[in-house]
């Protein structure tokens, strides 16, 4: 017997897991997206009072203070969207979708450091491009094993185009 709710893991499959054994997983993909965080975090903290604090920016910017929280609930959606999906459907069904996932989630690691860290606006604005098209990948892949988990990752494609063009103001206001 197999769930149709986008909700209950699917009980048959070749590795699908039971809802008793899925929590471990979501506390590793929770671990894994604080740990981004974590590192994005202390990338940019000096820049954020220092070079970037002066820097030209786009009339669009939003407070500094917008960021963190921003960035917290996008990376526990991300973390729970990839969870259900690998619950509903198992690592190996799942595979390509969670591989993308974890090819944006590395381009998102890498942009703050480049960004903030050392300050190279083009390098920075490149990956946050690869980012984008790894990150579109990512949602139809995951959208072609469940419309509804899918969505969840719509607020951070949004976000992550928006940094885009803050990216961009930056580089082009420099």
């Amino acid at each position: 017997m197999t769930s149709t709710h986008p909700d209950v893991p699917a009980t048959t499959g070749r590795d699908a897991a039971p809802a008793s054994r899925g929590w471990p997983v979501l506390v590793a993909l929770l671990a894994v997206n604080a740990a981004v965080a974590w590192g994005g975090g202390l990338a940019s903290a000096s820049a954020v009072d220092g070079w970037y604090a002066a820097a030209d920016k786009p009339a669009w910017t939003p407070p500094d203070w917008v960021f963190g929280p921003v960035w917290t609930v996008l990376y526990v959606l991300m973390a729970v969207a990839a969870w259900l999906l690998w619950r509903r459907h198992g690592a190996h069904a799942a595979r390509t979708a969670l591989v993308l996932y974890g090819v944006q989630l590395a381009l998102n690691a890498a942009w703050t450091p480049v960004f903030f860290g050392a300050q190279h606006l083009g390098a920075g604005l490149a990956i946050i491009l690869a980012l984008e098209v790894a990150l579109v990948a990512t949602v139809v892949a995951f959208h072609r094993l469940s419309p509804a988990v899918a969505w969840l990752l719509g607020p951070y494609l949004a976000w992550v185009l928006y940094a885009t063009t803050l990216n961009a103001g930056v580089l082009a206001l420099a």
